[in-house]
């Protein structure tokens, strides 16, 4: 799980698993994550959310061409509400109290992906 900041840039190969944004107040989540258990997209929502509204600007969780999910952030040049060194900690913090959720979903999306299989999973997974 990785952290990046982004401006403007294209997406390349990434894949957006969900996002909010502090600007538009919404929240969006990608539709082929729709069969994701309910409980587990609300629990992505409350954090998207919540992390804009702590932090400002917009937050992203994204799946690389590897499937090591992201969290990318963006602000606009002119929000100085958007609170950087809060961003990171906050972060930090959701690696932390969200680890089990977060390897979760790299998990799922390397096995939607066909990038591993099933029964190649670890036992201790």
């Amino acid at each position: 799980m990785e952290n990046k900041k982004k401006k403007n840039t294209a997406a390349g190969s990434t894949v957006v698993l969900c996002g909010a944004s502090a600007y538009e107040q919404k929240y969006y989540l990608n539709e082929v994550f729709q069969n994701l258990p309910e409980q587990i997209r609300e629990e992505l929502q409350i954090m998207c959310v919540l992390f804009t509204e702590d932090i400002g600007g917009v937050f992203l969780l994204e799946f690389d061409e590897n499937g090591t999910l992201q969290f990318c952030t963006e602000a606009r040049e002119d929000d100085f509400s958007y609170d950087e060194i809060g961003c990171a900690l906050k972060i930090k913090e959701l690696r932390r109290t969200k680890s089990d959720l977060l390897r979760s979903l790299e998990l799922y999306y390397k096995i939607l992906t066909g990038k591993i299989r099933p029964e190649d999973i670890p036992e201790d997974e």
